[in-house]
């Protein structure tokens, strides 16, 4: 791995220093992130919903917005179309919870992941149509969906597309839109909205900011921050200006949350009464959601916000756990099948992209199989599930390769796809799988270059271990919640003596404890406990890319710094 080690302009951080009155290495980490204006650094380290931008700045909000209250008043059934991951469904939680305080009628459909696949399908605009709907809203899909709007429209229904995934483009570079009533999408390229990196739920919310406000309800704003924010980390946008606006106020409130649901689902996920990171959102609270699309369920994750039920809650709760467990175990099947087949085939590994497929793999799982093949190998991964002829497929890729274009060039092959620059899920029949890795690679190879494909380690600052204290890690918990566009701060440290000898912890993690200027902290590494291998003991001297964090035992609290590479 590369250590990439930021250099910053000296200048640049003794203005910071002086206007905001932080420590040296603080400025430096702001700088970082591109906040050398003091102004601009000190509304990050400060955000206020006063930040939020005004919903009316979304092209085609204001006729949506008009078009859902005419619903309300004339006591229209309105339908939100939903999507069966994190994003997906708190979005339709958070609109669905806003048009029922206003006195809507509505429900909704989220599609199983197993059943139905992705997007909108015209057989449920159809079944809406003939329960008498007038207004389907789609929320997190349907920029794609031509047809299924075009179907809509002919059966009197109007439809409102909220969504923001890449949109079609012409040859000139211009969107292509479904012609619905409204389309709100940062991402169209006629959209001036100040903020392009909302989620899908981050769509909605503008909806909802935007009808609590034109109906004089706008205090009502807050207490959906919450849920916008377990949807917002858990679709990985970056979390900067108005994104981190929604993740701070909401992660606030997650500490103290009133909804019976959210509280079964805090106690399940191990957070009962304790302060909420963005990392248990990413790793604790969004994979037992995101456990209910992948198993093929639909509407446990709804249901669970809605009721106050807490037996109800308490068992849905335990429901989502147990499909997470069981998303885990089929997780470890499919990791096995995957390095039997590269261990047949060391060839499959070498490729620029690389694409695999295997007979019976669980089609809600493949995603996250295909981003540990892709920490692994440091590659454009394409996993794919093969049943009855058809291969369904779900992708991951490298900073330097934007996957979707990839597909673009190859998208006479699929019958379906779509997604971002770094996650793409996608469909063909078998028979074309191996044109897939030929013409993907051929593509991968005017793209990428040998430098591409070494990952690259980001290092904020060279530091000494004097250099950290308990000040130092007060700043670095102002420049929270971390997550993608604002990751945590890493360091380096050379010539670290170490004052043990390495131990090995539940076989797999490794514990340090190493001294400089007469300083001396614990280090340990997640998973890193074959990285010696004996080729390093007490005494000797190491250099570690680090992050520093606090460890709390026995009631005593220390610094602890936990390892990410090691020369």
């Amino acid at each position: 791995m590369k250590w990439s080690i930021s250099t910053v302009d000296p200048s640049k951080t003794a203005i910071l220093r002086g206007k905001l009155g932080c420590s040296e290495l603080m400025a430096r980490l702001l700088i970082n992130r591109g906040l050398a204006n003091p102004e601009h650094a000190y509304k990050f380290l400060h955000p206020s919903l006063s930040d939020l931008h005004d919903p009316g700045l979304m092209c085609g909000l204001p006729r949506a917005v008009e078009r859902i209250l005419e619903a309300i008043e004339r006591h229209e059934k309105i339908l939100i179309y939903g999507d069966y991951d994190v994003d997906g469904m708190t979005a339709v939680v958070i609109l669905r919870r806003a048009i029922e305080i206003l006195g809507g009628e509505v429900r909704y459909h989220i599609p199983r992941r197993l059943v139905d696949g992705y997007g909108m399908k015209e057989d449920v605009i159809e079944r809406a149509a003939a329960e008498g709907f007038r207004l389907v809203i789609s929320v997190d899909t349907g920029i794609r969906s031509f047809e299924v709007v075009r179907a809509a429209s002919a059966l009197g229904l109007d439809t409102i597309i909220t969504d923001h995934h890449l949109p079609e483009e012409d040859e000139a570079g211009q969107t292509e839109i479904p012609q619905a009533l409204a389309v709100l999408n940062p991402k169209r390229s006629d959209c001036g909205y100040p903020n392009e990196n909302l989620c899908g739920c981050g769509v909605a919310f503008k909806v909802v900011q935007a009808l609590l406000q034109k109906t004089n309800r706008l205090p009502l704003l807050p207490s959906f921050l919450k849920i916008v924010a377990i949807g917002t980390v858990a679709d990985v946008v970056p979390l900067v200006g108005e994104n981190r606006v929604i993740v701070k106020y909401g992660l606030e409130r997650l500490a103290q949350p009133a909804n019976v649901g959210l509280k079964a689902l805090l106690e399940i996920s191990g957070l009962k009464d304790k302060k909420i990171l963005s990392s248990d959102i990413g790793f604790r609270i969004a994979p037992r959601i995101n456990a209910v699309g992948r198993m093929g369920g639909a509407n446990e994750v709804v249901e669970l916000f809605s009721t106050d039920d807490e037996a109800v809650t308490r068992s849905l709760a335990e429901k989502m756990n147990q499909m997470n467990s069981e998303r885990q175990q089929i997780e470890q099947h499919i990791l096995q099948s995957i390095d039997e087949q590269l261990a047949r085939d060391p060839s499959l590994s070498e490729d620029l992209c690389i694409v695999l497929a295997g007979e019976g793999w669980h089609r809600g799982v493949i995603g996250i199989a295909a981003s540990k093949i892709l920490e692994k190998y440091y590659r454009p991964t394409l996993i794919l599930a093969c049943e009855d002829g058809v291969a369904q497929g779900s992708g991951r890729s490298i900073k330097a390769f934007h996957l979707l274009r990839g597909l673009d060039h190859v998208q006479d092959l699929f019958t379906r796809y779509g997604g971002h620059s770094h996650a793409v899920g996608f469909a063909l029949p078998v028979e074309r799988i191996t044109a897939l890795r030929q013409r993907l690679n051929a593509y991968a190879r005017t793209v990428l270059t040998p430098e591409d494909l070494v990952p690259s380690l980001e290092i904020d600052a060279e530091v000494r271990l004097s250099d950290l204290d308990e000040q130092l890690y007060a700043e670095l918990v102002s420049l929270e919640p971390y997550g993608e566009g604002n990751t945590i701060p890493t360091f380096v440290a050379r010539d670290l003596r170490m004052v043990y000898e390495p131990r090995i912890l539940k076989e797999k993690h490794l514990k340090l404890r190493v001294e400089q200027d007469g300083v001396s902290l614990d280090a340990l590494g997640w998973g890193m406990g074959s990285r010696l291998n004996g080729s390093a003991g007490r005494g000797h001297d190491i250099s570690m890319a680090f992050q520093l964090n606090q460890n709390t035992f026995q009631a005593v609290t220390s610094l602890q710094l936990t390892i990410k590479d090691l020369e």
